[in-house]
Parts: C-alpha cells; sequence; structure tokens
C-alpha cells in the first residue's frame, strides 16, 4: 500500500462573511478537489463545495459527518492549512506523463545503464521541471532530450546530462 500523501491544495484567506476561502489548487483540474476528502498535517478530514473560481465552502470531515464552516472568524483559522490525499487515490498516470512524486527515489542511470545516483527531488518553478540528482546535487533539466527514459515501474530514469552540466562536472 501507497501511504505518501500527495500536496494538492493550500487554504488561503477567507472570502466573504459566511465561511468560504480561497483555496490556492495543485492539481490540472481544480474542481477535482472536491472529489476527494482531504486531509491535513494534523489528520484532520476536509471536503470542498466550490462556490465559483478559486472560493469554496470547506467542511471539516468528522465521524458524525461533515461539518461546514459558516463563519469567517473559523475560516480565518484555516489559512495556509495545507490539504493532502493519499497518492493512491491518484489516477494512473498517462502514457508519457508522470507525477512529479513518483520519479523521487528513483535509480538514476546513465546511458550505458551505470547508477550516477538517484532522483532526489523535482523541482518546478514555472519554467519547467529539473531533476535534483544526489549525491553531490546535480540539477537536470527533466526534457526529452535530457531524460529519454523514464521507467517508474522498473525503479529508474536514464539521464544524458546536457553539455554544460558534464563541462562543469570535469572542471
Amino acid at each position: 500500500m501507497d501511504d505518501r500523501l500527495i500536496l494538492m491544495g493550500v487554504i488561503g484567506k477567507p472570502h466573504g462573511v459566511r465561511g468560504q476561502v480561497r483555496v490556492n489548487v495543485f492539481a490540472e483540474d481544480p474542481e477535482s478537489l472536491a472529489a476527494y476528502t482531504l486531509t491535513d498535517r494534523k489528520g484532520r478530514q476536509f471536503a470542498l463545495d466550490w462556490a465559483h473560481e478559486n472560493a469554496a465552502w470547506i467542511s471539516e470531515v468528522t465521524p458524525k459527518g461533515k461539518r461546514r464552516i459558516t463563519d469567517r472568524n473559523e475560516a480565518e483559522t484555516l489559512t495556509n492549512v495545507e490539504l493532502f490525499i493519499p497518492r493512491e487515490a491518484l489516477p494512473e498516470a498517462e502514457e508519457e506523463e508522470f507525477y512529479y512524486t513518483d520519479l523521487i527515489g528513483l535509480q538514476a542511470r546513465d546511458e550505458a545503464g551505470n547508477e550516477i545516483g538517484r532522483v532526489a527531488n523535482v523541482l518546478d518553478y514555472g519554467a519547467g521541471a529539473t531533476l535534483e540528482l544526489t549525491p553531490g546535487t546535480r540539477l537536470i533539466p527533466f526534457t526529452k532530450a535530457c531524460v529519454p527514459v523514464v521507467n517508474v515501474s522498473g525503479g529508474f530514469v536514464v539521464i544524458v546530462p546536457p553539455a554544460e552540466v558534464e563541462a562543469r562536472e570535469g572542471e
């Protein structure tokens, strides 16, 4: 069983006086979050009902059922709460698509099949993803040219460093 939690959104500031909150969503389809029971770092569970673009009603999910937050003051206490779902709840990725979390920990190999490290992290600041390899912390653009093979089930990626990276390593 996969027990990894995937960050799907962060509760922002309250919206209005009746308990709605803004939600910064990290999913391709923001409305998809309403289909999940979301968990915070403390183990509390929440459900979203979208009111309109990036503003939602939020309910705390308890053993007795859902309790909708209807007060701005209570909604304010949830500002910056991170919302997670279990990795196993996400649909399978399409061919040539990957969840970044599935790449972390994969063995990094060169074209000859020799181990050169592991994927420690996937960084994406908006201009394209980068794989962080350890040991030695090397950054490799996550492009087809630099990472021609991704075999999640086999537990590895093949790395072809760009010339700039190879030149620095040889210095």
